[in-house]
């Protein structure tokens, strides 16, 4: 898996597996905003299958970064030499961790009570407006996990 840590394609001193992990999360509010415009189009079934294949795409991705990072040699070895502060980028970090997790449970927890009402025939119908609202909390996780990771790695890899 050598060919992870080559040079990346964006330009900066990232690292291939960062380049692309980035561009995938950079897209991911894109691709959740196809999921809200086929749901609104009445196009459910896809709706729902598309968002469960972004959302095993996405946890793929996540874990192929983990590794990365990991076998990178964590995150201290890509602050090395950075002119930003230390404390800076670790706030940036503890910040896009914690949206991250916090995201991912409740994008986790939308698909599943919006598979299980949709089954029971409840989607759309009953529970469409926990959904939704479920829906928009979970866009905006995305959204902010997104933007945070944009700028941890503007922050890693362009300082």
């Amino acid at each position: 898996m050598d060919y992870m840590f080559t040079q990346g394609f964006l330009g900066t001193k990232a690292p291939l597996f960062m380049d692309f992990v980035t561009v995938i999360v950079t897209l991911l509010p894109l691709l959740v905003w196809i999921a809200i415009k086929l749901v609104r189009a009445g196009y459910y079934e896809t709706h729902r299958v598309y968002q469960i294949v972004i959302f095993i795409v996405s946890v793929i991705v996540v874990g192929w970064f983990e590794y990365g990072v990991r076998a990178g040699g964590g995150f201290a070895l890509f602050i090395e030499g950075n002119s930003l502060p230390n404390s800076l980028l670790y706030g940036v970090l503890i910040f896009h961790i914690v949206i991250a997790t916090l995201s991912f449970i409740w994008w986790a927890k939308t698909l599943y009570t919006g598979n299980k009402y949709y089954r029971n025939k409840n989607l759309p119908g009953g529970c469409s407006i926990r959904h939704i609202a479920d829906g928009k909390l979970a866009a905006l996780g995305i959204f902010m996990t997104s933007l945070s990771a944009l700028w941890l790695y503007i922050a890693l890899f362009m300082f």
